[in-house]
């Protein structure tokens, strides 16, 4: 798809100032004066470490050479000794294991669990089987997206919630919110927060890995169906058939106790290397995945972000869900802008950046944006003025050119 983009130009980020003889000159410290910014910066961030909440995993991505960011609160690696891109081609072509602990992972338990949830959210989480699960989203009155979560229906008497780690808070105050209006209309429903470990197998040799270590046959879990099992002898794994990479994979929710253990074993097959943060964004950026804070937030309605097909059948009938009297108008009219993928050339194209019509005028903005490390081209969303004539032009010319 072709783009024309706008970059801005960053500052040199060096301060002026003017001396007292009144010429201008650059602002910068001594050499004494250097060196104790340098102290009070290595004990910021010291102090700024501390504060962030630790993985099951942190002492062992350390170990093994894992650089580690901040992201959403927590200590996280964004690579290990391998580069971003070499990380990103193993997990295409081998598999990888992702450290996923930080996000939100809840059970609903009793009995109008079902009717609770589907308070929340736009699936028909009735008509699911037994351990089957689907992607959806939590929505507000307003159509917006609050977030998008998978949701899983076990035959175990609960549904098994994953959600993202940057709405950990919100989701959690969005589900006590409602759950205290259930309870006090005498409905039979309750939030269990797990303490578990999550890590994500990734990858089109994940099958065959994974395969030595459980009794059960993995080919019948197919794609968003989840099981209960032991996994390379640590019990009580719950295994799901699903990922964020756009290959085949499981997320493993494990005991904390046991994780080390399970990644150690996992590792032990050539076949597997860990990734981070960095392999992660660009693999599910390739996928066309969104990135909920990028491509979806409470502004973004599902129509516009392309994924009506969440939306149960059902619910679509019923308008039951939040904010179905302003979704479900905009499935049948067209809304003011979409989501759209695009393949640019030149620099890449990071979030915010315009996009522009053959005639100059501005028609949308980047969400996410980074190199193809399988593509070798530059790859990005963006939300797009909803114009026939500009989606008609924006599919005619494929090839990135600006």
């Amino acid at each position: 798809m072709w783009a024309r983009l706008l970059v801005g130009v960053g500052g040199s980020g060096l301060g002026l100032r003017a001396s007292r003889g009144g010429s201008l000159r650059v602002a910068g410290a001594g050499c004494a004066g250097k060196r104790q910014q340098q102290q009070q910066q290595r004990g910021q961030a010291s102090s700024a470490e501390a504060a962030l909440k630790k993985t099951p995993l942190f002492d062992f991505h350390k170990e093994h050479g894992g650089k580690m960011v901040e992201f959403a609160g927590w200590s996280m690696p964004v690579q290990y000794k391998d580069s971003h891109i070499a990380s990103h081609i193993h997990t295409r072509e081998h598999c990888s294991i992702f450290d996923v602990s930080h996000m939100l992972q809840t059970k609903i338990h009793g009995r109008d669990r079902v009717k609770f949830m589907e308070s929340l959210v736009v699936a028909d989480i009735s008509e699911l089987k037994d351990n089957q699960g689907t992607l959806s989203l939590f929505t507000n009155e307003k159509g917006g997206i609050i977030d998008d979560l998978i949701v899983t229906k076990t035959d175990q008497g609960y549904l098994y919630i994953v959600s993202n780690a940057g709405c950990a808070d919100k989701d959690s105050a969005h589900m006590k919110a409602r759950l205290a209006e259930f309870k006090a209309a005498g409905f039979d429903v309750d939030l269990e927060y797990l303490d578990e470990a999550l890590i994500a197998l990734q990858g089109p040799t994940m099958a065959r890995v994974l395969q030595e270590g459980l009794k059960e046959d993995l080919s019948k879990l197919t794609f968003m169906t989840s099981t209960l099992t032991t996994v390379f002898g640590v019990p009580d794994c719950r295994v799901t058939r699903c990922g964020y990479t756009g290959e085949d994979g499981v997320e493993i929710s494990v005991t904390q106790s046991r994780v080390v253990e399970l990644t150690e074993k996992l590792l032990a097959n050539s076949e597997v290397k860990l990734a981070g943060l960095a392999a992660r964004d660009s693999l599910r950026l390739e996928a066309g995945l969104c990135l909920y804070g990028n491509d979806i937030d409470e502004s973004t309605t599902p129509v516009e972000a392309t994924l009506v097909w969440t939306i149960g059948k059902r619910r679509r009938q019923n308008r039951d869900f939040p904010g179905a009297d302003i979704i479900i108008p905009q499935i049948k009219a067209k809304t003011d802008r979409k989501r759209v993928g695009l393949v640019s050339t030149g620099p890449p194209v990071r979030q915010h950046t315009p996009v522009l019509s053959p005639d100059g005028k501005v028609i949308g903005e980047v969400t996410s944006g980074c190199p193809s490390p399988c593509l070798k081209k530059n790859i990005a969303m963006a939300y797009v003025d909803d114009e026939p004539l500009i989606l008609s032009a924006i599919k005619q010319n494929p090839t990135g050119n600006n």
